[in-house]
C-alpha cells in the first residue's frame, strides 16, 4: 500500500509521500536511543510543562487538525474536532497525574528485614507504536501521552493512509518543546516493521490493529523477549433486556454502531435483544439508523461519512451480500450508493444465523446484526460466543442482571446503560483475540515501565 493521502469522500489521491530510506531510519533509531539516555532523567514537572504546551497547540489549531483527519480518513468534521479535543484532554490528564501514578510504592520493610523497601517505576526506553487509521490522532496519543510522561521515547509507525496526521504528531511534540528524538514518525511500509522491532535499541512495542497484525508483532517481539501491548479487533455485543429504557437504548445503539462511520473496534456490532422487547426495539433501532444523514464529512449536517478506503467499502459489501444470500433480512440500508466516494449506508440485518460471515467476523462499517434471545443466560452465551472480547454493552434496570453481566461477560470492558468509550481515566483493553495489556489510566502508563524492587538494609546489623 503506498503512503498517500486519498480523500475517501471523492476517491482522489491528494498527496503521496516517499518512504524513509534505511539511512533515515538508522538516524531515527540512533536519535531515539540518544534521547532516552537524557530524557529519562528529566523531571515530571518538565515533562508536564511540555505536555500541557502540546495540549494548548491542539486546542489552538483544532479546526485545522480536524480538517486534515477528515480529509485523510473520512470521519465527520464534528467527530474529528471531538477527537482533537479528547487528545488535548489526555495530554493534560497525564501531565496532572503521571507523577502520582508512578510514585514509589512502599512495602512492609520490616517484614522483609529492610530499613526501606519499595517498588519504583522506571521507563524502559524507545517504544515502537504501530497505529491504525480509524482514530489517527487519538490512537497515537493514548500511547504517546502516558509513554512520554513516564520518560520513554516514542517511534510511530502509522497507517499508510494517514501520513499527514502521522507527521503532525512528531511536529506537535517538537513544537511543544520535547527534546529532539523524543517522539519521531517513521514513514515506512508494514514490511519494514520487523527490522525496526528487532533492533536492539527498540525495547518494546504497542500495536492497535487487526488480529493477524497482532499475531505477527507478538511473534516477533516474543522471539526477541520484548514487551508488547496489543489492542486488536472487537465484535462488541449490545444487549437489551426487558427492563431497559428502549427509546434511549435504540438511540444510543445507532450512535454506538455508526461511531466513526462504523469503523471502531469498540463500536457495538451485535445487538442481542430479549424476546419480550425484540418486536418493539427492532423497528425503533432500524428507524434510528435509517435517520442518520450520510454525506460529505465536511458538512455539519452529516452524521455518517465515507468509509476510509475502497477496500473497506468492498469488504462491507461482501459481508452484507453473503448474509442476505443466506437468508438475512435487511431492515434498513443494505446497498452502497452509486456515487463517487466510499460511502455505505447504516444497515440493520436481522435473522442472523451462524453460517453467515457477519456472525463470525468483525464488520468494520455501519452494519448492525440483530439477534433475538429468550433469557439472560442465552444473551450472555451468545455475547461470549465469539473469538473477540474487547467491550460489551448491556441495557437493564435490574440490579441482579447488572451483576451477572459484569461478572459473566467475557470482555475487557463492560458498560451498563451506555456505549463503550475510551476515557483517559479508565483502563482500555480486551481479552481473547482482542489483545492483552492495557492502555490509559494508571494501568496504561505502567505498561512500559520497569517495576523495580528496591530493598535497603542497615549495614550496621550485618
Amino acid at each position: 500500500m503506498p503512503i498517500a493521502t486519498t480523500n475517501p469522500a471523492t476517491g482522489e489521491t491528494v498527496q503521496t509521500f516517499e518512504e524513509l530510506s534505511e539511512e533515515h531510519v538508522e538516524r531515527a533509531l540512533s536519535a531515539a536511543a540518544a534521547a532516552h539516555a537524557s530524557y529519562r532523567l528529566t523531571s515530571f514537572d518538565a515533562r508536564a510543562d511540555w505536555m500541557r504546551r502540546a495540549a494548548d497547540i491542539l486546542d489552538g489549531e483544532q479546526d485545522k487538525i480536524a480538517a486534515m483527519m477528515t480529509m485523510e480518513m473520512g470521519k465527520t468534521l464534528a467527530a474529528a474536532r471531538q477527537e482533537v479535543a479528547k487528545c488535548a484532554m489526555a495530554c493534560r490528564y497525564y501531565a496532572d497525574h503521571a507523577a502520582g501514578f508512578l510514585a514509589d510504592e512502599p512495602a512492609d520493610a520490616g517484614a522483609v528485614g529492610a530499613v526501606q523497601a519499595y517498588a519504583r517505576y522506571q521507563p524502559l526506553g524507545p517504544v515502537l507504536a504501530i497505529m491504525p487509521w480509524n482514530f489517527p490522532l487519538w490512537q497515537a496519543m493514548r500511547f504517546a501521552a502516558p509513554a512520554l510522561m513516564a520518560g520513554n521515547v516514542g517511534l510511530l509507525k502509522h497507517a499508510s493512509n494517514v501520513p499527514q496526521t502521522a507527521l503532525f504528531m512528531q511536529d506537535l511534540f517538537t513544537r511543544a518543546g520535547f527534546p529532539d528524538g523524543t517522539f519521531q514518525t517513521l514513514l515506512i511500509s508494514s514490511s519494514r516493521v520487523e527490522a525496526v522491532l528487532r533492533d536492539e535499541r527498540v525495547v518494546a512495542a504497542t500495536l492497535t490493529g487487526s488480529g493477524p497484525a497482532g499475531q505477527s508483532v507478538a511473534a516477533i517481539a516474543g522471539s526477541e523477549i520484548k514487551k508488547v501491548v496489543l489492542e486488536l479487533g472487537g465484535s462488541d455485543p449490545f444487549i437489551v433486556m426487558p427492563s431497559a429504557k428502549l427509546d434511549a437504548a435504540a438511540r444510543v445503539a445507532a450512535f454506538a454502531r455508526c461511531l466513526n462511520n462504523g469503523q471502531s473496534c469498540i463500536a457495538a456490532k451485535r445487538f442481542i435483544v430479549h424476546d419480550e422487547v425484540y418486536d418493539e426495539f427492532a423497528p425503533m433501532f432500524a428507524a434510528q439508523m435509517a435517520d442518520l444523514a450520510v454525506g460529505d464529512p465536511m458538512l455539519e449536517s452529516t452524521d455518517v461519512g465515507p468509509l476510509a478506503s475502497e477496500q473497506q467499502r468492498d469488504d462491507v459489501e461482501k459481508l452484507v451480500a453473503d448474509a442476505v444470500a443466506r437468508g438475512a433480512k435487511v431492515l434498513c440500508g443494505g446497498a452502497a450508493p452509486d456515487d463517487p466516494g466510499f460511502y455505505y449506508p447504516p444497515t440493520v440485518l436481522a435473522e442472523i444465523t451462524p453460517e453467515m460471515r457477519v456472525h463470525r467476523e468483525e464488520v468494520f462499517g455501519p452494519v448492525a446484526t440483530l439477534y433475538r434471545v429468550g433469557d439472560i443466560d442465552e444473551a450472555i452465551e451468545l455475547a461470549n460466543g465469539t473469538e473477540f472480547g474487547l467491550g460489551a454493552n448491556a441495557w437493564t434496570e435490574d440490579e441482579g442482571e447488572r451483576s451477572l453481566f459484569i461478572r459473566d461477560l467475557a470482555a475487557g470492558m463492560v458498560f451498563i446503560n451506555g456505549n463503550v468509550t475510551s476515557y483517559p481515566q479508565l483502563p482500555f483493553g480486551g481479552v481473547k483475540t482482542s489483545g492483552h495489556g492495557r492502555e490509559l489510566s494508571a494501568h496504561g502508563i505502567r505498561e512500559f515501565c520497569n517495576i523495580k524492587t528496591v530493598w535497603v538494609g542497615d549495614s550496621a546489623t550485618r
